[in-house]
């Protein structure tokens, strides 16, 4: 079958339902979590995480529906949309606990950094799919691309947000190195890093600046800046192998674990379920991952390798840095755990990233060529 002549009931066939059932069942943590940090209540938090949820699985569809190059023909428009969001955030955006990050929609707070993530990948996938061996290997032709990078970066830490813009730039390093970058260009920018450290450290707020010493001494101020650590540590090791059962934490139901709905939501789930429940949770996790990457390798076109490739390259960012937040071995940075944590923009987003990712896989053996969107 010729997949850019498929119709709708081929398509709908062609999606995986297994990656979408391991997808559901990874936010079904998410739904007993919330309930659980709500003691025992579908309100404020499980009742709209699963709404959103609802409406973001029925837009992933529609997304695999769509033609991948209908989404390469409009990736640019896609990440201009975005940074236009981030701009008017910078200038007009909602305040909340001292950060600058948020568009008061009603029903919704949209916060544009997280579908930044995906539209940064959008576009950067776009940008090299163009591109031949030859090209990835010249420092001239990664301008362009290191500018779609800068832009966000810079009006994410305007916020300032930095852990986000942390993963918008490991995410965007993961795709510069999957197009073929060569190693030395890499080596040559890790050791400009190094070098600007001491010019970055002095950028940083005060805030950060403390997060960073108590990721090096949590002790230091156990019952101000590493409050939140301190408790995270002691739920975690209290659920023991079992955990203390449904409803049960102590930490979490005693108040004593601090954003238990959003970024520490693993925290309060081990303590429940302990390191069987978590080990089970990053099986799920894991799975996602894998099957995702298993799609990459069968697109039969660079653009939707690496679109595919960047997306989960992106939750997997979700994964490591909120779970070793948590566990003492990040630093606190704020992110949250992709379709677990409490969130609209993220579950949106991370659903939206999937239903691409879906798109591509039920369009894999389209190919066109690197110069234009013309069937090969």
């Amino acid at each position: 079958m010729r997949r850019e002549n498929m119709n709708l009931y081929d398509k709908l066939l062609s999606i995986s339902w297994p990656f979408l059932l391991l997808i559901t069942m990874t936010a079904c943590v998410g739904f007993v979590s919330l309930y659980s940090a709500a003691g025992g209540s579908l309100e404020p938090w499980a009742g709209k995480q699963m709404m959103r949820f609802v409406i973001g699985m029925c837009g992933l569809i529609i997304t695999a529906m769509i033609d991948i190059r209908i989404w390469m023909k409009f990736a640019y428009v896609i990440f201009g949309f975005v940074v236009v969001l981030l701009i008017y955030v910078d200038i007009k955006g909602h305040t909340s606990m001292g950060a600058q990050r948020w568009i008061d929609l009603g029903f919704l707070q949209l916060q544009p950094s997280e579908p930044m993530k995906i539209a940064i990948v959008l576009a950067l996938a776009r940008f090299f799919h163009g591109a031949t061996a030859e090209d990835v290997k010249n420092p001239f032709f990664l301008i362009v691309p290191l500018g779609i990078l800068a832009l966000p970066v810079l009006l994410v830490m305007l916020q300032p947000d930095l852990g986000t813009a942390i993963s918008l730039i490991a995410a965007a390093g993961a795709m510069f190195f999957l197009a073929g970058v060569s190693y030395w260009m890499f080596l040559v920018v890790a050791g400009a890093g190094i070098a600007a450290m001491p010019v970055l450290w002095h950028l940083l707020h005060d805030y950060q600046k403390k997060r960073v010493m108590i990721f090096l001494d949590p002790e230091s101020d156990p019952l101000g800046a590493g409050y939140h650590i301190t408790q995270s540590k002691i739920a975690l090791g209290s659920g023991g192998v079992f955990g203390k059962g449904f409803l049960h934490g102590t930490q979490s139901h005693l108040n004593f674990l601090p954003e238990k709905q959003t970024d520490f939501i693993f925290t309060l789930f081990t303590e429940e379920w302990g390191l069987v429940g978590g080990l089970a949770l990053f099986a799920l996790l894991g799975l996602i991952i894998a099957y995702g990457y298993i799609m990459a390798f069968r697109c039969q076109n660079q653009f939707g390798r690496l679109l595919v490739a960047g997306i989960i390259v992106n939750f997997s960012l979700y994964i490591f840095i909120n779970t070793g937040m948590v566990m003492g071995l990040l630093p606190v940075v704020g992110v949250p755990l992709a379709l677990v944590s409490h969130g609209g923009t993220v579950m949106l987003s991370v659903l939206f990233g999937f239903g691409l990712l879906m798109s591509a896989h039920v369009h894999r053996d389209v190919k066109f060529s690197r110069r234009g969107l013309d069937v090969v």
